[in-house]
C-alpha cells in the first residue's frame, strides 16, 4: 500500500509529546503495512522504548539513532555534533527520496537546525526533494519559521503542566 498523498508535518514546542506524536504517526502507518522510517538527531544513548518496538515490527519500522550520548552544547556545540547532524541529514536524503519508505519521520531536526548543527536552507532542501506519495514529519523545539511555512500542518505543544517540576524523573517505558 502506498498514500494517496504526502504531507509535510510539524511537531514543535516546549512541552512533550512531539517524538511520542511521530510515533503514533509510525505505529497507525505500520498498521497499514506502510515503510516507515525515524531518523533521530542528537539522541545518542539508549536504547530508548522506540528501538525495542521497533526491532518487534521490523521490517516496516525503521528507527536511526544518531549523534551522541549526553547533551549538546547549543552555545558552542562540538564539531562531532556537527559532522553527526550532517551524516544524519544525507542519511534523511536517502531515505527520503530512495523509493523504500511511505513516512520518513526527522525527529529533533528541528533542534538541530535551533543548536546550529544543520542550517535551515539545507533542511529546506531537503524538504524539497519529498517525493508526492512520502509523508515527512519534522519534530523538535524552536521549528525555524521557514520550516513552519512549507509546512502542511504544524502542531505546538504547549506546556499547561508537567510533572517534571514535581520531580518525577524521565520513566522507562513512558519517556524513555
Amino acid at each position: 500500500m502506498k498514500l494517496e498523498r504526502g504531507c509535510v508535518q510539524v511537531y514543535t514546542g516546549n512541552c512533550k509529546g512531539k517524538t511520542t506524536a511521530a510515533l503514533g504517526l509510525a505505529l497507525r502507518a505500520v498498521g497499514r503495512e506502510l515503510m516507515v522510517c525515524m531518523i533521530q538527531f542528537m539522541k545518542g544513548g539508549g536504547p530508548y522504548g522506540e528501538h525495542l518496538a521497533a526491532e518487534k515490527l521490523a521490517p516496516y519500522l525503521t528507527i536511526i539513532q544518531t549523534g551522541r550520548e549526553g547533551w549538546v552544547n547549543r552555545d558552542n556545540p562540538d564539531p562531532e555534533d556537527i559532522r553527526l547532524a550532517r551524516e544524519a541529514l544525507n542519511r534523511a536524503k536517502d531515505a527520503l527520496t530512495g523509493g523504500r519508505y511511505d513516512m520518513v519521520i526527522l525527529d529533533e531536526i528541528n533542534g538541530a537546525v535551533s543548536f546550529g548543527l544543520l542550517d535551515v536552507e539545507d533542511v529546506l532542501e531537503l524538504i524539497a526533494l519529498r517525493p508526492e506519495r512520502v509523508e515527512l514529519v519534522l519534530t523538535g523545539r524552536n521549528a525555524h519559521g521557514k520550516i513552519i511555512a512549507v509546512a502542511d500542518l504544524v502542531t505546538e505543544m504547549t506546556e499547561i503542566k508537567h510533572y517534571y517540576k514535581a520531580g518525577v524523573p524521565a520513566r522507562i517505558g513512558i519517556e524513555k
